[in-house]
């Protein structure tokens, strides 16, 4: 929708009617914007569908700037919405980054997670259990830096996620050290997330829902055994 947005305010279209009945999918899933019919053509006066102290749109979705006079708006926005993510990385192509900030509610549901083919089972599993590797990692505590000691750690949750007891690796057709040698290279999830998305990065999203269960988030992971 923002991309579609974007053509027409290049070629001077505002459509101040934009509401969910106008948004139309086609049969590939692409989105169409539609109902033109009381947009704003910036060409001149002469071109302006619309006269002085009409009400034009729809109440309920317009810019307040449209309740006084139709004609003033523009392709300027003070709110935009999308994926969490998405914001944040849009945040950081503004000119002055720090003027702007994402709101901490979240109004729709758009989890985003890792993707692979939908034959290939094993790399499924691989990829499936290196997240679940690193979630029990941070809670565990075993992180980069301290994942050479942990392998003396008495604790057995701790020994089987490194492998220094039971067969899990071969199981995925991996060494049974897979999961240190991937703690090793990038940490545990909660040291992956800040680095590349988190405070850590120039993206600083904050861990939220992305949080450890025991934190008030969603990430839980089972127990490799």
């Amino acid at each position: 929708m923002a991309g579609a947005l974007q053509v027409a305010h290049e070629a001077g279209v505002i459509h101040r009617d934009l509401k969910p009945s106008n948004l139309l999918f086609a049969p590939d899933g692409r989105l169409k914007v539609t109902d033109f019919g009381v947009c704003l053509w910036e060409g001149g006066e002469g071109t302006r569908v619309t006269r002085s102290q009409m009400v034009v749109g729809t109440l309920g979705y317009m810019a307040p700037e449209q309740h006084g006079d139709p004609r003033s708006v523009d392709g300027r926005c003070d709110v935009y919405t999308t994926d969490a993510s998405g914001l944040y990385a849009e945040r950081l192509k503004m000119s002055v980054p720090d003027d702007h900030m994402v709101l901490p509610e979240i109004i729709s549901k758009e989890p985003l997670g890792p993707s692979v083919r939908k034959d290939d089972v094993q790399w499924f599993q691989i990829v499936q259990w290196t997240h679940y590797a690193l979630v029990n990692a941070e809670e565990l505590g075993v992180t980069q830096a301290n994942v050479d000691q942990m392998l003396k750690s008495d604790n057995p949750s701790i020994r089987r996620l490194l492998g220094v007891e039971g067969d899990f690796g071969t199981g995925l057709g991996l060494t049974n050290d897979w999961a240190y040698r991937i703690i090793k290279a990038v940490g545990n999830y909660g040291e992956s997330f800040e680095r590349n998305v988190g405070m850590g990065s120039p993206i600083k999203i904050a861990r939220g829902l992305n949080a450890l269960w025991t934190q008030g988030g969603l990430q839980y992971a089972p127990p490799i055994r």
